[in-house]
């Protein structure tokens, strides 16, 4: 299933689906090699709707898709058998305009409820039916409050199987339709009467989807991709397929994927939408997905593709949740079913600043997940009971977090995330991030906005400086303080501790604050306050504290240098001489460097300037004679042993005065 130039082509044939298409909806039986992409198909101004069923069971949704689209949405063959829709089924509807309304059908049964939120995420406008034999039943309830929950705007209300009543009966269910839609989303909304034996009004109907479609803003294609998979399958000679309903962004075949929580990453061999291969993919449509490499074992309905290097996992989410109207209390720490996207998790629910939330109520929270989910910032989800099993609640997630531990929000920063503007919350998710800071990439992947808002908001707060960038991590101006505070408070210890001592090693005073590499050396060199000299960093007005007897010790040293010249003793060896600790010596010797007292050959080899300078100008003396050489020839100019011969020759290499070419050395500087 691939796009124009993409490899080989697929017929889209389904195994284990009663010889159905099954790509996305029911799709019709023409290869992919065979259908025409013409330029009018991908240049034409086209406008993707996702309208989603809902209702009671045998209300008719399905028989009501199938007169609508002529597909019918039942594809397996336990819902033929049976004569009921037991999980999603899709079809699309197309108009001569270019508008495609993509259908998303849901079960009804009570039992089925969790595969109805997997499809209803995505979902524009909402196809609410009721029987007309029936009336509002128990699951027209929970489907209207799942709809209400999910904050979908949008909807139509049908009234199926108006032939099977008289128009009195007919008048009655209307006038208690419109008495249970009050104060809902869909309280002003056209009721049609509809039959799918007569088909009476189905073209009404049609006509009617379609002036709401239009009424419905085009999804931008300016955010990240994210598409939520509701159905995994195989394809004969083509691998795996995933389909789902693309909640932002757009893609392309050859485009890199990650698939999380799973961690996989792979490729798109091709895109698929409503009957046509198609070379981008993007926000409001429904999509198959032909994945490169991937075994169909590994991926699973709730698993979610986005673009690389995005997404973190989630498994701690601050919210803000509202209970039902008409269910029993929820306590804090709860157990609760959590639905988002096609993704249902197991989580324990704490409420902030109470311990029971009632019906009707809303407050801040957290859910601890016993497996993470792919979620951003401004996302909606669902909440059920563990036992019974129903819809209680839901709301809108204020901030996805990696924490696998308990770590409490204040309520002030939740009341920010749920008010501010998108700028505020950028500033308060990177000044939650610390020292440490955040990748603008992953910015991009916390909050559900388009790109090129989040990089406005981004370059607005770095002109206030309130924030700082250093390639792609980003800092608060407070993160930057507090990590300048940290560095000035550990160098005054580190001094006061090791008074004679030059300084911290650098990598000694990363791993104290346990930062990246990369971001530490940033970070380090926006602080006035010190200075780095090689590996070595001390504050600027440190000056080292000799006493008595480190003078003492030092001139010791000094002397032992000077009878010695150009054949000193190693560190341990002058420990033995001097009956002193090498550790300490080390400590005056590197303090002698700084002071150009000494030269450091190797880590245990020091020699006095003066003594260095001489042995250098014997050596460039020899070279104006002679182009090389050898090790013996070196000990005799220099003077020194064999065995600190060695050592010198390799310095006199790292510094490039010369370079080695075999067993001998030839001048370079």
């Amino acid at each position: 299933m691939r796009g124009i130039g993409a490899g080989p082509r697929l017929v889209c044939k389904t195994s284990g689906c009663s010889g159905q298409e099954a790509m996305v909806g029911s799709i019709p039986t023409t290869p992919l090699h065979r259908i025409h992409f013409s330029s009018s198909y991908f240049h034409k101004k086209m406008h993707h709707i996702i309208l989603g069923t809902a209702g009671h069971i045998d209300h008719g949704k399905s028989a009501l898709v199938k007169a609508l689209t002529g597909i019918d949405p039942d594809r397996l063959k336990e819902e033929k058998e049976r004569g009921i829709t037991i999980d999603l089924g899709f079809a699309y509807l197309k108009y001569p305009d270019g508008l495609t309304v993509g259908i998303v059908d849901v079960p009804g049964h009570e039992r089925l409820v969790r595969n109805m939120l997997a499809g209803a995420g995505g979902i524009d406008i909402v196809l609410f039916v009721i029987a007309a034999d029936e009336g509002v039943m128990p699951q027209s309830v929970e489907h209207l409050n799942i709809c209400n929950l999910l904050k979908i705007k949008s909807g139509i209300v049908v009234i199926t199987k108006c032939d099977l009543v008289d128009k009195e009966w007919l008048e009655l269910v209307r006038d208690d339709v419109r008495k249970f839609l009050k104060n809902s989303f869909l309280e002003n909304s056209e009721i049609i009467n509809v039959s799918t034996v007569t088909m009476e009004n189905i073209d009404l109907l049609k006509e009617k989807i379609k002036q709401e479609s239009l009424k419905v803003s085009p999804k931008s294609k300016k955010g990240i991709f994210r598409l939520p998979i509701d159905r995994v399958f195989t394809l004969k000679g083509f691998g795996t397929v995933v389909t789902g309903t693309v909640f932002s962004g757009k893609v392309s075949p050859g485009e890199e994927v990650d698939i999380l929580p799973c961690k996989i990453r792979t490729k798109i061999r091709g895109l698929h939408c409503h009957g046509q291969g198609v070379i981008e993919a993007y926000a409001g449509q429904r999509v198959a997905i032909n994945l490169q490499g991937v075994d169909r074992d590994l991926l699973k309905r709730g698993d979610t593709v986005v673009s690389i290097d995005k997404f973190t996992p989630a498994y701690q989410i601050d919210a803000k949740v509202t209970l039902l109207s008409h269910v029993k209390n929820l306590k804090s720490r709860d157990i609760v079913h959590f639905h988002i996207g096609t993704s249902e998790k197991t989580a324990r629910i704490i409420l902030y600043g109470r311990n029971e939330l009632k019906p009707g109520e809303t407050c801040y929270c957290q859910f601890r997940l016993n497996e993470p989910v792919i979620a951003m910032s401004g996302d909606r989800f669902i909440i059920r009971r563990v036992s019974p099993v129903d819809t209680i609640g839901g709301g809108e997630i204020l901030d996805p977090s990696s924490y696998k531990i308990s770590h409490r929000r204040s309520i002030n920063e939740l009341t920010f995330l749920d008010n501010g503007t998108l700028t505020e919350k950028i500033a308060l998710r990177i000044k939650r991030a610390s020292i440490t800071g955040i990748k603008l990439s992953s910015l991009e992947g916390w909050i559900n906005a388009d790109i090129p808002d989040i990089l406005l908001s981004v370059n607005e707060l770095r002109s206030k400086k309130l924030v700082y960038q250093y390639d792609d991590i980003i800092f608060h101006s407070e993160a930057v303080k507090i990590f300048q505070d940290l560095i000035t408070k550990k160098l005054k210890e580190y001094h006061k501790n090791n008074p004679i001592k030059p300084g911290i090693p650098k990598e000694e005073l990363r791993n104290y604050l346990k930062v990246d590499v990369k971001i530490f050396n940033n970070l380090l060199s926006s602080i006035n306050n010190i200075n780095i000299e090689k590996d070595i960093v001390r504050l600027s007005n440190f000056k080292p504290l000799l006493n008595k007897s480190d003078e003492n010790n030092k001139e010791l040293i000094l002397r032992i240098l000077d009878k010695t010249g150009t054949e000193p003793p190693n560190t341990e060896e002058m420990s033995k001489i001097l009956n002193i600790e090498q550790k300490y010596i080390l400590n005056l010797l590197k303090l002698m460097e700084k002071e150009g007292l000494v030269i450091k050959i190797s880590n245990s080899i020091y020699v006095k300037t003066d003594s260095y300078q001489k042995g250098l100008e014997n050596l460039r003396n020899f070279f104006r004679e002679k182009h090389f050489i050898t090790v013996k020839e070196f000990k005799d100019i220099f003077p020194t042993n064999r065995k600190c011969a060695i050592h010198f020759l390799e310095y006199f290499d790292s510094i490039k005065i010369t370079k080695r070419v075999g067993d001998t050395r030839h001048l370079i500087n």
